[in-house]
């Protein structure tokens, strides 16, 4: 089959046409190589597609997006794009949705653009993929749910479109909780090989519940060493102290809690563990390169 400069097929398969505004549709496809889809123009909504297996290639602009398994590309509207089956693959299976973005996401995106409107967020170990494709299965059944489907609207049974406002609210709240997951699980680090057991339940503690009042004394009693002895053990393995990685969950907690919520700074300050606000606002304008309140805004993000 000829190709292009890129190395997609020169000829496409057949578009599924985006929904109209405010409904949302999605699908599970699993195609093989030689599955092509192209849009000269774009599409008058966003694109989300979540590898489930095998592999993916999307390009929109100028840039070129590679979907491994557990991985997510976001493509924004309105810019030429082209999607299909990996160079080499034999096969994607993956999940797709057509909508309107909430404005909400943007902030989770923005630390993911790779250019012309590609958001491209790579799964790591701690990312809940059973979750996330959980997530999808929930908002094909509730767009199919009886009385949200309009009789022959959808003849492909692989795809569902949430017509009425429930089924859609339903859909876009379960995206939502993919792009936050997908987000969150890409930003926590990936535990190094050969770690201690003792340094990674060290870890794991500050993971959930970054805002107890921990301290080297309270997290050297879970794991039964002196409290000397675990901040020299974890310093060596994972190049910080335990209470440098520490400050880090805090404030990886508090971005979330900026992003995800309307609570006042002050309070997600306070839910993150940092006593003085004064104190939150300068380590987190160190962090991030800008104030709490810039963050929330969508302003760019710096060191993310």
């Amino acid at each position: 089959m000829p190709v292009t400069a890129d190395g997609l097929p020169e000829t496409a398969t057949p578009d599924v046409p985006a929904p109209p505004p405010g409904l949302v549709m999605l699908g599970r496809f699993d195609e093989a190589r030689g599955y092509d889809i192209n849009r000269p123009q774009g599409s008058a909504s966003w694109l989300f597609a979540w590898t489930a297996g095998g592999q993916g290639r999307l390009r929109q602009g100028a840039t070129t997006a590679r979907a491994a398994a557990g991985d997510l590309v976001v493509l924004a509207p309105g810019v030429p794009h082209r999607y299909g089956v990996g160079p080499g693959a034999r096969h994607w299976r993956f999940w797709w949705v057509h909508c309107q973005a909430r404005p909400s996401w943007l902030p989770w995106l923005l630390p993911y653009g790779t250019g012309d409107g590609v958001y491209a967020v790579t799964s790591t170990p701690a990312t809940p993929r059973d979750r996330v494709e959980a997530a999808f299965r929930r908002m094909f059944v509730d767009a199919r749910r009886p009385g949200a489907v309009k009789p022959a609207a959808v003849p492909d049974d692989r795809i569902a479109v949430a017509h009425d406002t429930a089924a859609r609210e339903l859909a876009l709240c379960a995206l939502e909780e993919v792009v936050l997951l997908m987000a969150a699980g890409a930003r926590e680090p990936t535990p190094a090989p050969g770690l201690d057991p003792r340094v990674r339940r060290v870890q794991e503690l500050l993971a959930a519940d970054p805002g107890a009042a921990h301290t080297v004394d309270s997290l050297a009693a879970h794991v039964s060493l002196s409290p000397s002895r675990l901040a020299h053990l974890f310093t060596r393995q994972v190049g910080e102290s335990p209470m440098r990685a520490l400050r880090e969950a805090r404030l990886r907690h508090a971005a979330r809690l900026l992003e995800g919520t309307g609570l006042p700074v002050e309070r997600v300050a306070a839910a993150s563990g940092f006593v003085s606000p004064f104190h939150f606002h300068r380590v987190f304008r160190e962090r991030f390169g800008m104030t709490p309140g810039t963050y929330r805004a969508g302003g760019p993000m710096v060191g993310a």
